[in-house]
């Protein structure tokens, strides 16, 4: 009983979490508008793969010590930033494209980028992200037992990546419909450039939580 009571609370918290806009949001949703279906997919799995960084420091009880501590938090504070800050300016650099048939949606070479590079690219979205210690610190000891076995906490770390995963991959299939895709490919320098300045804000902000 107990075991199905925490999958539950996992299952409610965790998908209320990725629900909420981030950085891995604004990065499938990219991915899915500019690059089409199949790249919004890889950068879920990305995505997902990243949480399992996450997942491990905290089954090993290095959540807590990561969040409490100062130095810890800047040294992931500064990573986070500057890689969102990364992600910002090659959004920012993007340039108008001509429209034609070797730029149609079906193409393709609407996947510039090979597999690897999307999920790479979602991982490090996710594994960046300066709030997950403070997350899973909540998640695992005191939302659910800290006195959780291994083993149990395994499960709900994959459950979690499966949640995670499914989560996006509707995310990627619903912004990479033709109904929804045509209408928004004709932007797609607009969409970059949005993009960009979402994650230069998010950066700058991460950055500047260093010095509180």
């Amino acid at each position: 009983m107990e075991f199905w009571h925490g999958f539950a609370v996992i299952t409610v918290v965790h998908l209320l979490a990725a629900a909420s806009p981030g950085p891995d949001f604004a990065y499938v949703t990219r991915q899915s508008l500019v690059h089409g279906r199949r790249a919004g997919l890889l950068a879920s799995a990305g995505i997902a793969l990243g949480l399992a960084i996450h997942i491990v420091y905290s089954a090993a009880g290095l959540a807590a010590v990561i969040a409490h501590s100062v130095h810890w938090m800047t040294a992931i504070k500064l990573l986070g930033g500057a890689y969102l800050l990364y992600l910002g300016i090659m959004g920012l650099r993007s340039r108008k494209q001509a429209t034609g048939a070797d730029s149609s949606p079906a193409n393709g070479s609407a996947l510039p980028s090979s597999a690897s590079r999307q999920v790479l690219g979602g991982f490090l979205c996710n594994a960046f992200n300066p709030k997950a210690p403070i997350y899973f610190l909540a998640l695992f000891t005191v939302v659910l037992s800290p006195g959780l076995p291994l083993p149990t906490m395994l499960a709900y770390g994959a459950w979690i990546m499966l949640l995670q995963w499914s989560w996006f991959s509707l995310v990627a299939t619903v912004f990479a419909h033709p109904l929804v895709r045509d209408r928004l490919l004709a932007l797609r320098h607009w969409i970059d450039r949005a993009f960009g300045a979402a994650m230069v804000a998010l950066g700058l902000r991460v950055l500047a939580s260093t010095r509180e």
